[in-house]
Protein backbone atom coordinates (compact mmCIF):
# COMPACT_ATOMS: atom_id res chain seq x y z
CA UNK A 1 0.00 0.00 0.00
CA UNK A 2 1.65 3.33 -1.14
CA UNK A 3 0.13 6.73 0.60
CA UNK A 4 0.12 9.87 -0.95
CA UNK A 5 -0.34 13.65 0.15
CA UNK A 6 -3.31 16.12 -1.50
CA UNK A 7 -2.09 19.10 -3.28
CA UNK A 8 -2.56 22.65 -1.11
CA UNK A 9 -5.48 23.33 -2.79
CA UNK A 10 -7.44 19.69 -1.91
CA UNK A 11 -5.98 19.52 1.86
CA UNK A 12 -8.68 20.70 3.62
CA UNK A 13 -11.11 18.18 1.72
CA UNK A 14 -8.98 15.53 1.41
CA UNK A 15 -7.16 13.02 3.96
CA UNK A 16 -4.94 11.08 2.10
CA UNK A 17 -4.48 9.44 -1.26
CA UNK A 18 -4.02 5.47 -0.71
CA UNK A 19 -2.70 2.97 -4.05
CA UNK A 20 -3.25 -0.51 -3.04
CA UNK A 21 -1.66 -3.42 -5.00
CA UNK A 22 -1.88 -6.98 -5.05
CA UNK A 23 0.21 -9.75 -6.68
CA UNK A 24 -1.39 -12.62 -5.23
CA UNK A 25 -5.52 -13.24 -4.49
CA UNK A 26 -5.97 -10.70 -1.32
CA UNK A 27 -8.97 -10.57 1.55
CA UNK A 28 -8.57 -8.09 4.04
CA UNK A 29 -11.53 -6.94 6.07
CA UNK A 30 -12.66 -3.42 6.27
CA UNK A 31 -14.18 -1.51 9.13
CA UNK A 32 -16.32 1.28 9.31
CA UNK A 33 -14.57 4.20 8.63
CA UNK A 34 -15.60 7.96 8.73
CA UNK A 35 -14.30 8.78 5.23
CA UNK A 36 -16.66 8.59 2.05
CA UNK A 37 -14.14 7.40 -0.15
CA UNK A 38 -13.70 8.29 -4.16
CA UNK A 39 -12.26 4.87 -5.67
CA UNK A 40 -10.73 3.95 -9.40
CA UNK A 41 -9.61 0.58 -10.36
CA UNK A 42 -6.60 0.84 -12.17
CA UNK A 43 -6.48 -2.65 -13.46
CA UNK A 44 -8.08 -6.66 -12.12
CA UNK A 45 -11.12 -7.16 -10.32
CA UNK A 46 -11.89 -5.93 -6.88
CA UNK A 47 -15.26 -7.25 -5.50
CA UNK A 48 -16.73 -7.18 -1.64
CA UNK A 49 -18.39 -9.56 0.53
CA UNK A 50 -20.65 -8.64 2.69
CA UNK A 51 -23.66 -10.93 4.78
CA UNK A 52 -22.21 -13.48 2.18
CA UNK A 53 -22.91 -11.96 -1.10
CA UNK A 54 -20.48 -10.73 -3.64
CA UNK A 55 -20.62 -7.50 -5.31
CA UNK A 56 -17.99 -6.48 -7.79
CA UNK A 57 -16.76 -2.93 -7.52
CA UNK A 58 -17.72 -0.37 -10.54
CA UNK A 59 -14.40 0.81 -12.21
CA UNK A 60 -15.17 4.28 -10.48
CA UNK A 61 -17.39 5.02 -7.88
CA UNK A 62 -18.21 6.67 -4.78
CA UNK A 63 -18.18 4.73 -1.43
CA UNK A 64 -20.67 6.03 1.47
CA UNK A 65 -20.13 5.16 5.16
CA UNK A 66 -20.89 1.83 6.91
CA UNK A 67 -21.91 0.47 9.96
CA UNK A 68 -20.71 -2.96 9.31
CA UNK A 69 -17.62 -4.55 8.47
CA UNK A 70 -16.66 -5.96 5.20
CA UNK A 71 -14.21 -7.92 2.96
CA UNK A 72 -12.53 -6.19 0.25
CA UNK A 73 -11.13 -9.50 -2.11
CA UNK A 74 -8.36 -8.41 -4.68
CA UNK A 75 -7.91 -10.68 -7.60
CA UNK A 76 -4.02 -11.35 -8.58
CA UNK A 77 -2.37 -8.43 -10.11
CA UNK A 78 -5.47 -5.57 -9.00
CA UNK A 79 -4.92 -2.08 -8.21
CA UNK A 80 -7.14 0.25 -6.63
CA UNK A 81 -6.71 4.23 -5.79
CA UNK A 82 -8.71 5.64 -2.98
CA UNK A 83 -9.13 9.19 -2.07
CA UNK A 84 -9.97 9.48 1.60
CA UNK A 85 -11.96 12.76 2.06
CA UNK A 86 -12.55 14.01 5.45
CA UNK A 87 -15.44 14.50 7.20
CA UNK A 88 -18.28 16.33 5.47
CA UNK A 89 -15.86 17.34 2.42
CA UNK A 90 -17.59 14.92 -0.28
CA UNK A 91 -20.66 17.34 -0.20
CA UNK A 92 -17.96 19.79 -1.35
CA UNK A 93 -17.60 17.88 -4.67
CA UNK A 94 -21.20 16.22 -5.19
CA UNK A 95 -24.75 17.70 -4.76
CA UNK A 96 -25.95 14.39 -3.04
CA UNK A 97 -27.07 14.20 0.07
CA UNK A 98 -23.95 12.21 1.78
CA UNK A 99 -26.65 9.99 3.32
CA UNK A 100 -28.24 8.64 0.10
CA UNK A 101 -25.59 6.67 -0.46
CA UNK A 102 -24.92 5.16 3.33
CA UNK A 103 -23.82 1.53 3.13
CA UNK A 104 -23.60 1.62 -0.72
CA UNK A 105 -20.68 1.85 -3.30
CA UNK A 106 -22.09 3.72 -6.54
CA UNK A 107 -20.39 3.71 -9.99
CA UNK A 108 -19.83 7.28 -11.11
CA UNK A 109 -23.04 7.57 -13.52
CA UNK A 110 -25.13 7.44 -10.90
CA UNK A 111 -23.56 11.11 -9.97
CA UNK A 112 -22.02 12.14 -13.25
CA UNK A 113 -22.98 12.04 -16.96
CA UNK A 114 -21.98 9.09 -18.17
CA UNK A 115 -20.01 10.68 -20.67
CA UNK A 116 -18.29 12.97 -18.71
CA UNK A 117 -17.44 9.49 -16.88
CA UNK A 118 -16.17 7.69 -19.58
CA UNK A 119 -14.03 10.81 -20.55
CA UNK A 120 -12.25 10.62 -16.89
CA UNK A 121 -11.99 7.10 -16.71
CA UNK A 122 -9.51 7.12 -19.90
CA UNK A 123 -7.92 9.87 -18.72
CA UNK A 124 -7.02 7.95 -15.46
CA UNK A 125 -6.71 4.81 -17.46
CA UNK A 126 -3.83 6.44 -19.48
CA UNK A 127 -1.66 7.38 -16.76
CA UNK A 128 1.31 5.55 -16.16
CA UNK A 129 1.96 6.29 -12.75
CA UNK A 130 0.72 6.75 -9.19
CA UNK A 131 1.99 10.58 -9.14
CA UNK A 132 -0.04 11.68 -12.72
CA UNK A 133 -2.90 9.39 -11.93
CA UNK A 134 -3.27 11.54 -8.50
CA UNK A 135 -2.24 14.70 -10.32
CA UNK A 136 -5.19 13.80 -12.97
CA UNK A 137 -7.58 13.44 -10.78
CA UNK A 138 -6.83 16.00 -8.41
CA UNK A 139 -7.15 18.57 -11.19
CA UNK A 140 -10.56 16.58 -12.05
CA UNK A 141 -11.72 17.12 -8.37
CA UNK A 142 -10.40 21.31 -8.50
CA UNK A 143 -13.35 21.61 -11.51
CA UNK A 144 -15.50 19.83 -9.60
CA UNK A 145 -15.25 21.95 -6.52
CA UNK A 146 -18.93 23.71 -5.37
CA UNK A 147 -17.04 26.52 -3.97
CA UNK A 148 -18.41 25.52 -0.40
CA UNK A 149 -17.11 26.32 2.45
CA UNK A 150 -17.40 23.15 5.50
CA UNK A 151 -20.45 24.27 7.54
CA UNK A 152 -19.05 25.43 10.61
CA UNK A 153 -21.80 24.15 12.93
CA UNK A 154 -21.33 20.55 11.73
CA UNK A 155 -17.76 21.27 12.14
CA UNK A 156 -18.57 21.97 15.79
CA UNK A 157 -20.38 18.76 15.91
CA UNK A 158 -17.58 16.87 14.56
CA UNK A 159 -15.03 18.36 16.86
CA UNK A 160 -17.69 17.53 19.91
CA UNK A 161 -18.20 13.93 19.13
CA UNK A 162 -14.14 13.29 18.57
CA UNK A 163 -13.43 15.42 21.85
CA UNK A 164 -15.97 12.75 23.47
CA UNK A 165 -14.56 9.70 21.83
CA UNK A 166 -17.62 9.03 20.35
CA UNK A 167 -18.97 8.86 23.74
CA UNK A 168 -21.90 11.73 24.43
CA UNK A 169 -25.72 12.00 24.13
CA UNK A 170 -27.11 14.15 21.62
CA UNK A 171 -28.64 16.31 24.47
CA UNK A 172 -25.12 17.18 25.33
CA UNK A 173 -23.96 17.37 21.52
CA UNK A 174 -26.20 20.34 21.00
CA UNK A 175 -26.06 22.14 24.17
CA UNK A 176 -25.09 25.57 23.47
CA UNK A 177 -25.74 25.42 19.73
CA UNK A 178 -27.82 27.77 17.49
CA UNK A 179 -30.01 24.72 16.04
CA UNK A 180 -32.71 22.71 16.77
CA UNK A 181 -32.16 18.31 17.35
CA UNK A 182 -34.61 17.84 13.82
CA UNK A 183 -32.29 20.31 12.06
CA UNK A 184 -28.60 19.77 13.11
CA UNK A 185 -29.59 15.63 12.50
CA UNK A 186 -31.04 16.55 9.02
CA UNK A 187 -27.90 19.11 8.27
CA UNK A 188 -25.32 16.36 9.58
CA UNK A 189 -27.01 13.12 7.39
CA UNK A 190 -26.60 15.70 4.54
CA UNK A 191 -23.17 16.54 4.78
CA UNK A 192 -21.52 13.72 7.17
CA UNK A 193 -23.56 11.06 5.82
CA UNK A 194 -24.71 9.66 8.89
CA UNK A 195 -26.72 10.33 11.80
CA UNK A 196 -25.05 12.26 14.71
CA UNK A 197 -26.02 9.29 17.00
CA UNK A 198 -24.59 6.30 14.38
CA UNK A 199 -21.52 8.49 13.76
CA UNK A 200 -20.96 8.63 17.08
CA UNK A 201 -21.55 5.08 17.99
CA UNK A 202 -18.69 4.37 14.75
CA UNK A 203 -16.00 6.93 16.87
CA UNK A 204 -16.15 5.09 19.70
CA UNK A 205 -15.52 1.98 18.61
CA UNK A 206 -12.95 3.01 16.41
CA UNK A 207 -11.00 4.53 19.54
CA UNK A 208 -11.48 1.55 21.52
CA UNK A 209 -10.40 -0.85 19.08
CA UNK A 210 -7.39 1.44 18.68
CA UNK A 211 -6.07 2.13 22.35
CA UNK A 212 -6.88 -2.02 23.14
CA UNK A 213 -3.80 -3.15 25.39
CA UNK A 214 -4.09 -7.16 26.18
CA UNK A 215 -3.03 -5.90 29.32
CA UNK A 216 -6.65 -5.03 30.30
CA UNK A 217 -9.50 -7.13 30.47
CA UNK A 218 -13.05 -6.74 27.87
CA UNK A 219 -15.08 -5.45 30.64
CA UNK A 220 -12.37 -2.86 31.78
CA UNK A 221 -12.03 -1.60 27.78
CA UNK A 222 -15.98 -1.38 27.40
CA UNK A 223 -16.45 0.46 30.28
CA UNK A 224 -13.66 2.80 29.70
CA UNK A 225 -15.62 3.65 26.13
CA UNK A 226 -18.59 4.10 28.14
CA UNK A 227 -20.45 0.75 28.16
CA UNK A 228 -21.57 -0.57 31.05
CA UNK A 229 -23.63 -3.31 29.25
CA UNK A 230 -21.37 -6.58 28.80
CA UNK A 231 -24.13 -7.96 26.31
CA UNK A 232 -24.81 -4.49 24.68
CA UNK A 233 -21.06 -4.60 24.05
CA UNK A 234 -20.87 -7.35 22.56
CA UNK A 235 -23.75 -6.98 20.21
CA UNK A 236 -22.36 -3.28 19.10
CA UNK A 237 -18.90 -4.38 18.73
CA UNK A 238 -19.76 -7.91 16.61
CA UNK A 239 -21.97 -5.54 14.16
CA UNK A 240 -18.92 -3.37 13.62
CA UNK A 241 -16.20 -5.60 13.45
CA UNK A 242 -18.27 -8.83 12.09
CA UNK A 243 -16.49 -10.99 15.41
CA UNK A 244 -16.96 -11.42 18.88
CA UNK A 245 -14.33 -9.49 20.76
CA UNK A 246 -12.33 -12.14 22.12
CA UNK A 247 -12.40 -13.25 18.17
CA UNK A 248 -11.65 -10.35 16.91
CA UNK A 249 -8.73 -9.35 19.32
CA UNK A 250 -7.09 -12.54 18.72
CA UNK A 251 -7.20 -12.54 14.90
CA UNK A 252 -4.00 -11.61 12.70
CA UNK A 253 -5.78 -10.96 9.76
CA UNK A 254 -5.20 -7.51 8.53
CA UNK A 255 -7.90 -5.10 8.96
CA UNK A 256 -7.91 -1.76 8.05
CA UNK A 257 -10.58 1.57 8.46
CA UNK A 258 -11.94 3.49 5.43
Amino acid sequence: MRRYSPSEFLKPFIQTYLVIESQEELKNTLLPGSSIVLFFRIRGNVSELEEGSETSTPLFGLSGLRKKARIARYSPNSSMLLVLFKEGAASSFFREPMHEIFGMGLPMENLMQASKVREIEERLSEAKTDQERISRLENILVSEWRGSEFDPIIRETVRRIRSAKGDLRIADLIKGMPISRDSLEKKFRQIIGTSPKQYAGMIRMRDLIASYSPEKSLTETAMQAGFFDQAHFNKDFKAFTGQTPKEFFRSTSPRRFW
